[in-house]
């Protein structure tokens, strides 16, 4: 339960600094907005898959193969759909930002490493890397309460 309170909490100030960085980027809206509606589509279309592919995609499965395990099976598929819909929001953001961080370039190389079978087996053992690190660091929580509270006081 603590680790989809302090992933919630992540994404929660993950998406205030989303919401900041684009307050602080006028120029980068200007230059997209100067761009044509369908390169732009395909451009997003391509960096949606990046998303859904690449980590932020393995920790929404991972949260939301957590979270469901919680929820009574009668009401799953109801919670599900508004999950889903909370996931949708965060990928649009991440989105935006891969789309002022990252060219057209960029993501079709991101894309093609995907692809290539070190990529294809990075994608296949990140679930089972993301859940040994988050052990790894749940391990070592204790010692750093213990460190803040030495220096709060």
């Amino acid at each position: 339960m603590k680790k989809v309170i302090l992933t919630f909490a992540v994404l929660a100030i993950t998406q205030v600094g989303l919401a900041q960085a684009k307050k602080a980027a006028p120029k980068a809206e200007a230059a997209v907005a100067t761009t044509s509606i369908t390169s732009d589509e395909a451009f997003k279309k391509d960096v949606m898959k990046v998303i859904e592919r690449g980590e932020t995609g393995t920790q929404m499965d991972a949260v939301k193969k957590q979270i469901i395990g919680m929820i009574p099976e009668d009401k799953q598929a109801a919670f599900l759909v508004e999950f889903d819909a909370i996931i949708a929001k965060v990928y649009d953001g991440t989105a935006k930002i891969f789309m002022e961080e990252y060219t057209r370039e960029d993501v079709k190389a991101i894309l093609a490493f995907y692809d290539s079978p070190v990529g294809k087996k990075m994608a296949e053992k990140a679930p089972v890397i993301m859940t040994k690190s988050q052990e790894s660091m749940m391990s070592l929580q204790g010692e750093v309460q213990e460190l803040m509270g030495k220096y709060m006081q």
